[in-house]
């Protein structure tokens, strides 16, 4: 067991780094001062350097080729947990191994600077102030493709790093099969002539109370605030560096009630997935999600199938009213209920509707793609953003900060993410249809203020596996079939044609 014993040291020093990496772009995002943007990216720059070089070193392949000629380790690495961390390992030293060093410093620096300008250009609504930076990330992750070496697009190279074994043509065809039903409905929808009032929405609601009730529903949804907090930052995100420490973010907007509150829920359900993983796979490779699609499909399912359900404000809403009597005590529940599943194009993607929100990542994917394959340069972006913005959503932004800078995803290179949104999505939906199944009262339950018992079973289908599994196989495990895209189709529409009367 020596080469298992060597291969976990080394890989529970490298997840230390990680976590110190983790932990200095968490305090960038939300604590820095603005002028320590310049020694941040050479702080980043220095540890990504040396975690680069721990992953592709001789000492580590080493003792990975010996554990996989032995095949099981110490307890508890045996039989899957072996597999998984052994395939995990591999295939993290093997993409590493494809990247020289001073590569990875140069992205590493390049994206922190971008964050700064990104954050400036943004607060501008300017994207001059970001395009340089912008160029030369896109220039990197060019090269970064090219290094990882790809078949049929250098985008495959990019979107593998966050969602294993997806391609660029199987996701575009997951997005061609859900374009065109998400047009129909939105055709019917505006032509209800039901039309919610989102005024009531928009009113003054003190951020305080907003802080405390969002809160209240993360303590419900089993939330542990002795492994966790929340702060704020420009663009919601979590962070974990351990089960025992995990950092959400959320903005708070005075005058728009749901920014604050669904935001919470969404990074909430983030947070659940990490503080339920099992102890034993911490500061290992198997203490993450399969893939980025998976983690998000935790979010989606807290934020949309269960945070704006029906039986969930059954039980909240008073408890809402309470909080916000002056400006919610008039209001039913069935109008707010409808105000918040408001279907409407809008230009932000993060408080985008359930029925357009993926013509939102359809747009990000193929001016991404565009980019990638040199089709596309970033000092088009803008005009380009703006020419899909009206194709799929019929409206154009007029500000950047609206449109091409909303998003903080390209500052750090992320290029490959935003389709693990529309997955994500895709797999909530299969997700829920399995929980309902298992408690046919799942709905009762929720409606008296019962959150835990989804949790529970997330914690012990999904969470405390982390990756030793692959997605499609966790997938196939929870539900009992590979990813189908109807299961989310069939839910918005039943779910729509009820509050619109269609």
């Amino acid at each position: 067991m020596t080469a298992w014993n060597d291969l976990l040291q080394l890989l529970q020093e490298l997840a230390d780094i990680q976590a110190a990496i983790s932990l200095l772009d968490w305090d960038q995002q939300t604590k820095m001062p603005p002028k320590g943007a310049g020694a941040r990216a050479y702080q980043l720059a220095t540890l990504q350097g040396i975690a680069h070089e721990r992953l592709t070193n001789s000492a580590l392949r080493t003792a990975l080729e010996t554990a996989e000629r032995e095949g099981n380790g110490p307890l508890p690495f045996t039989g899957g947990l072996a597999t998984g961390l052994l395939r995990e390992t591999r295939r993290a030293v093997e993409r590493a191994v494809k990247l020289p060093t001073v590569f990875v410093k140069e992205l590493a620096g390049a994206s922190s600077r971008a964050f700064e300008s990104w954050h400036r250009a943004r607060a501008a609504s300017q994207f001059s102030l970001f395009q340089g930076d912008l160029a030369r990330l896109v220039d990197l992750k060019r090269r970064e493709a090219a290094y990882i070496g790809y078949v049929a697009t250098p985008y495959d190279a990019l979107l593998d790093e966050y969602e294993p074994g997806q391609t660029t043509a199987a996701t575009a065809a997951v997005l061609v099969r859900i374009r065109q039903p998400a047009v129909d409905l939105l055709t019917a929808i505006r032509q209800s002539g039901r039309e919610p009032n989102r005024g009531i929405l928009t009113q003054h609601f003190p951020t305080d109370q907003q802080w405390k009730f969002g809160l209240d529903v993360l303590q419900a949804m089993g939330f542990d605030f002795e492994s966790g907090r929340q702060d704020t930052s420009p663009h919601p995100f979590t962070t974990s560096f351990s089960p025992a420490d995990v950092r959400i973010t959320t903005r708070v907007y005075e005058n728009e009630l749901p920014v604050a509150l669904f935001g919470t829920i969404h990074e909430g359900g983030h947070a659940l997935y990490e503080q339920g993983l099992a102890p034993e796979l911490t500061r290992t490779p198997l203490a993450s999600s399969p893939s980025l699609g998976m983690h998000e499909s935790q979010s989606r399912l807290w934020e949309n199938v269960v945070g704006r359900s029906a039986p969930f404000w059954h039980h909240w809403y008073p408890r809402l009213t309470a909080a916000f009597p002056a400006q919610l005590g008039n209001v039913s529940e069935e109008d707010f209920l409808l105000a918040i599943n408001h279907v409407r194009p809008s230009f932000i993607r993060v408080e985008a509707d359930e029925v357009t929100y993926n013509l939102h990542i359809i747009l990000r994917f193929e001016l991404e793609v565009a980019l990638i394959e040199g089709a596309l340069e970033a000092n088009d972006l803008p005009d380009a953003w703006n020419q899909k913005m009206a194709e799929l959503l019929g409206i154009v932004p007029e500000r950047d900060a609206d449109g091409v800078l909303q998003d903080v995803h390209w500052s750090y290179g992320s290029f490959g993410y935003f389709p693990t949104y529309t997955l994500g999505t895709l797999y909530s939906a299969q997700i829920a249809a399995a929980l309902r199944r298992i408690f046919p009262d799942c709905e009762e339950r929720i409606a008296r203020g019962d959150l835990l018992f989804i949790r529970e079973w997330l914690r012990e289908r999904i969470h405390r596996h982390g990756a030793t599994y692959q997605a499609e196989e966790l997938l196939r495990r929870v539900t009992g079939e590979p990813l189908n895209p109807q299961y989310f189709l069939d839910y918005v529409q039943q779910k729509y044609a009820l509050l619109y009367g269609l």
